[in-house]
């Protein structure tokens, strides 16, 4: 989570330089770096819904607020992304009636609502049982092969990871240790990694 604040210029980091098309996010002026913010799109923990609006208010929010498009374009351009994540027809359910697997997935047609270059998921399945996991895996994978775009996703659910991952990073202790492709990934070396892979702790991190 705090890796994506800092793609999105949220947080600034206290060393080092964060690159979005060859532009530095850590020295543009205010107007610049808004305009690279507009670039992403960013689905948060469990949807990050506004409870006090209903789906199609809710995806419309940065429609209304980011363009100029008509009612009529809001209208049709919700539907489309609601049609995207498998989701037609809920537009006036309230956010206290979805599932959590629909509130993620309404969480991603308002990410993609103003067709951004990069999307950014916040732990996707945490929360979800297996099946509802698995419905949003594929919701991803169909999403990154539909609209082409660049995605970044932050999981600890490693079946997840190697669903819809085409390259894998891992985090620890504040750096990247590892990077490689999911099918390489797993036959990496390191015994932290082979021991996080089968959920066995090292002996550094028992108490």
């Amino acid at each position: 989570s705090v890796l994506l604040k800092h793609l999105i210029g949220l947080i600034a980091p206290d060393r080092g330089h964060i690159i979005i098309d060859g532009e530095d996010l850590t020295q543009s002026d205010p107007v610049r770096c808004l305009a690279l913010r507009r670039k992403f799109g960013m689905s948060f923990q469990e949807g990050a819904l506004f409870d006090s609006m209903n789906v199609f208010e809710n995806i419309a929010f940065p429609l209304r607020r980011h363009t100029a498009m008509t009612e009529g374009e809001i209208a049709a351009r919700v539907r489309e992304c609601l049609g995207l994540v498998h989701l037609d027809g809920v537009e006036l359910k309230a956010t206290n009636e979805l599932s959590g697997g629909m509130r993620r997935r309404v969480g991603f047609a308002r990410a993609i609502a103003l067709q951004p270059e990069i999307l950014l998921f916040d732990e996707p399945n945490t929360g979800l049982d297996p099946i509802t996991a698995g419905v949003v895996n594929s919701v991803i994978v169909e999403m990154r092969e539909h609209l082409g775009v660049t995605m970044v996703t932050i999981t600890h659910d490693m079946n997840s990871a190697f669903r819809i991952a085409d390259r894998i990073a891992m985090l620890r202790s504040g750096r990247i240790v590892a990077s490689a492709s999911p099918e390489a990934f797993r036959s990496l070396s390191d015994p932290y990694i082979q021991k996080f892979l089968a959920g066995e702790p090292l002996e550094e991190d028992v108490a």
